[in-house]
């Protein structure tokens, strides 16, 4: 993950593909969806259990942010 000062900068990063540009995201957006409870419950006993329902949480997060960021279905 790269971070940048502002979209103008990402654009002009030599690394930077046309056709990507839905994928850049506010750095909030990014924090929101990977604080969720995939990440902050991994110490809970009931942890495992609960997976599941963890990272559909996180997956809901991420399709928000556009396609991009979807996770391929198999």
């Amino acid at each position: 993950m790269n971070l940048f000062r502002s979209e103008e900068d990402v654009r002009n990063w030599s690394g930077f593909k046309a056709g990507t540009e839905e994928g850049i995201v506010p750095l909030a957006d990014m924090a929101r969806a990977f604080s969720g409870n995939f990440f902050k419950r991994r110490l809970d006993p009931d942890y495992v259990s609960r997976l599941r329902e963890y990272m559909k949480e996180m997956v809901g997060a991420l399709q928000g942010m556009g396609s991009f960021w979807q996770i391929p279905r198999q």
